[in-house]
């Protein structure tokens, strides 16, 4: 834990998984903090960087508190990371700019990932509150913006981390093979006499099963990049598994 301790101010005790959002120099024991007497708990919180989405419970000398809490002068803090795998209404989710190759993984495994590379800010936190979708971010400030309903901070610079991470933080359930992976819509099954014109005569010989996507037209086979989809279906399915016994 860290120690966070102020003049005439407060303790906040910071789980070791929240440490990232720390400057480097506060990730130690003990870090001064200054209690004004105004200010709310929240606004402390995420004034050493991390963000509330990111929090799970605030505890104040053993009894939970809201981020509106006003702390006084003494109190001991307990800043808990949120609890793994994390409820929420609803498994949908809205993918940041900087998340496409994330986005594309968790469609492949059936969860509904909402992506478009060119939104800004209050473009992404207006569509995420509309859908209730839950906004996955690597922006900090991001987080910080009150008017966004729920968000996550994605942790994990590649990829592969970044889709883990969400995996084992959400346990959302899977389906695979059952969205498209450009745009997110429903896929279908559909015959080869029906999409056969639009295949390279390669394609036409080697494969017989297709699925259509019913938002988008773009058609799909288990090609020659199919184990490799494969792996990835059979890592997530077994993130999710674990994830989900823990919460037992």
């Amino acid at each position: 834990m860290l120690g966070l301790v102020g003049e005439q101010g407060l303790c906040l005790l910071v789980e070791r998984g929240l440490w990232v959002f720390l400057a480097p120099r506060h990730r130690r024991d003990e870090v001064r903090v200054t209690c004004d007497g105004t200010s709310s708990l929240g606004h402390v919180v995420e004034s050493v960087g991390v963000p509330l989405p990111e929090v799970g419970r605030l505890v104040v000398d053993g009894r939970a508190v809201s981020p509106s809490y006003r702390p006084a002068a003494g109190d001991v803090v307990r800043v808990l990371a949120v609890r793994r795998p994390q409820p929420v209404p609803s498994h949908r989710f809205l993918l940041d700019v900087h998340l496409g190759t994330l986005a594309r993984r968790l469609r492949l495994v059936g969860v509904d990932a909402a992506y478009d590379n060119d939104l800004d800010d209050d473009t992404l936190i207006a569509w995420a509150n509309a859908e209730r979708r839950v906004l996955l971010t690597r922006d900090r400030g991001l987080l910080r913006r009150r008017s966004l309903w729920l968000g996550a901070h994605v942790r994990g610079s590649r990829p592969e981390e970044q889709f883990l991470d969400v995996l084992t933080r959400f346990a959302p359930p899977l389906a695979p093979w059952t969205r498209c992976t450009a745009c997110n819509g429903a896929l279908a099954p559909v015959g080869k006499d029906e999409v056969e014109r639009s295949l390279r005569p390669g394609t036409r010989r080697s494969y017989d099963a297709f699925a259509r996507c019913l938002a988008c037209g773009r058609v799909y086979w288990r090609g020659a990049h199919g184990p490799h989809l494969e792996a990835i279906v059979a890592e997530a399915e077994s993130a999710v598994a674990v994830s989900a016994a823990g919460s037992r």
